[in-house]
């Protein structure tokens, strides 16, 4: 009997054991670092208090914006981050069904990551993936910065295949996110990384006759049409204070005031719209002409463009330049008077005077101009105007990656998500 009795206190027991263990709750990323993701510094939601005069849509709650973001960052995430190369390790952004990724993209998502730490809580292994895929694709030219193209999984660099300025900026900008995030004592020193691509963009990727952001390393002085050349949406001037601040090198500040002083130079007088791309920077600035280098608007505010006032504003919202204010301001003005308030009117591109390439919009430029309209404190109703237009195109089905990225990156900043690394302790 007493044997009996043992036998079922041990069953009991062993019962009692696997039940505990079957209902205990999972560990997340916020309680046990070893599992999944790290422990994140700055979770999303963090709401910034960003430094200027600023407005946020007042048409949805303050959830509500985190959890419109949320929800799109989980179709963008499916839809888009893929480690279909062969290497588990490693992860990319889709760029199209033609090509595997661009720098550009690369970039973006590496952003991203670092802004979404805290609801995504595979962040941090979604961000040390990329990390390693651009480490093994090189640029053929400067091999800390990133081959701008890869068509296959294989294609490491071909003889054409340069760096992207852009890409590598956000990359640099992304490294300096992570060690805020995540610290740099894993198997990844952040910092270190941040700094070595930082210092190879200024070697290779910022002209150093005339401290402007160049195309990328593959702009050399003995072509002067794309060695004096740029890209308006390369003016990431926030991006540069960081480094600056995380290097100790300021000549980063020089790049700061000449993108200011092109943009004094180039934006048109009246509706505040910048070109794609400028040259001459080093005598007399002014926008490309057709076929520069993409197509036939590459001196009008197009596809490179539409992306300025999220860059300019951002740097107004986060280190509250008053150059950045002047210039968003008369761009702000104009579009919300051109368009008589009504956001359907809103053209995918523009002559720098004005007039429409188009007469239909998408997120494109969306986007950014609602990003923009966060510092037209006067505005409120243009603001929410915008970003309900923003919200409400489904462009997971009609539009693109570069689209659905943009949208994402500028819901970000909207809802007080967007934020840069600390550097005064």
């Amino acid at each position: 009997m007493v044997k009996f009795i043992n036998v079922i206190l041990i069953f009991a027991i062993l019962l009692f054991v696997a039940t505990c263990t079957n209902n205990q709750t999972p560990p997340t990323s916020q309680q046990d670092p070893s599992i999944g993701d790290q422990v994140s510094n700055y979770p999303f939601p963090n709401h910034t208090v960003y430094v200027g005069d600023y407005i946020k849509p007042n048409n949805y709650t303050q959830t509500e914006l985190d959890n419109q973001t949320k929800t799109f960052y989980n179709e963008w995430k499916s839809e888009y981050l893929k480690n279909d190369c062969g290497n588990i390790n490693e992860y990319y952004i889709q760029y199209s069904n033609e090509s595997k990724t661009v720098s550009e993209a690369h970039g973006y998502g590496m952003l991203i990551m670092c802004y979404m730490a805290g609801h995504e809580n595979n962040a941090k292994l979604y961000f040390d993936g990329m990390f390693k895929y651009y480490k093994s694709h090189p640029s053929n030219i400067n091999h800390n910065l990133m081959d701008w193209q890869q068509i296959t999984c294989n294609d490491v660099s071909s003889s054409a295949d340069g760096s992207a300025s852009d890409g590598d900026i956000d990359i640099a900008f992304s490294l300096l996110l992570a060690h805020a995030q995540w610290k740099s004592e894993g198997d990844i020193n952040y910092l270190q990384e941040a700094k070595t691509i930082i210092n190879a963009i200024m070697q290779d990727e910022i002209n150093p006759n005339t401290s402007t952001v160049k195309l990328g390393d593959w702009s050399k002085s003995n072509n002067p049409s794309f060695y004096y050349g740029t890209r308006s949406s390369d003016f990431i001037t926030s991006h540069f204070k960081s480094f600056s601040t995380a290097t100790g090198n300021s000549n980063w500040n020089l790049t700061v005031d000449k993108c200011y002083d092109l943009v004094a130079t180039v934006q048109n007088t009246t509706t505040g719209l910048v070109p794609d791309f400028i040259i001459n920077t080093n005598t007399t600035a002014m926008p490309a002409g057709q076929n520069y280098l993409e197509g036939i608007y590459d001196g009008s505010y197009y596809y490179n463009a539409c992306r300025f006032p999220w860059r300019i504003s951002t740097d107004y919202l986060i280190t509250g330049d008053n150059r950045a204010k002047t210039v968003i301001t008369k761009l702000n003005t104009w579009l919300a008077t051109s368009t008589s308030g009504n956001v359907n009117n809103i053209s995918n591109g523009y002559n720098l005077d004005g007039t429409k390439i188009f007469t239909w919009n998408d997120v494109t430029f969306v986007g950014p101009f609602a990003v923009g309209a966060m510092t037209d404190i006067n505005n409120q109703t243009w603001l929410n105007n915008l970003y309900e237009n923003l919200i409400s195109q489904n462009d997971l089905v009609d539009g693109d990656y570069y689209s659905n990225t943009i949208k994402l990156l500028s819901m970000i900043t909207i809802s007080g998500n967007y934020w840069a690394p600390d550097y005064s302790s």
